[in-house]
């Protein structure tokens, strides 16, 4: 019995995994690159919120150990209000 192969299945299928496995190596050697801007890294480079953030974290702790810290529940109150008005 002969057997004759008219169409494209032909090929060598063990050939054609081959040809995938190193289409797929080419895709994955390509990378992504990221670039910030000099705007960006001057920003990143100023710290002034973070200065600010921790002076006023630093006078809070002094107040604290002073003991002269005073809660205001009316401002508590108000802030939670205003937050949930707005959510």
């Amino acid at each position: 019995m002969k057997i004759n192969n008219y169409s494209v299945n032909g090929i060598n299928p063990y050939k054609r995994k081959d040809s995938q496995v190193e289409k797929a190596g080419q895709v994955q050697a390509k990378q992504d690159k990221i670039e910030i801007s000099s705007a960006a890294k001057e920003l990143q480079s100023t710290n002034k919120i973070a200065e600010a953030r921790q002076e006023k974290v630093d006078q809070l702790k002094a107040k604290i150990e002073n003991g002269t810290y005073e809660i205001n529940p009316k401002e508590i109150a108000r802030k939670f209000a205003d937050y949930y008005k707005q959510h």
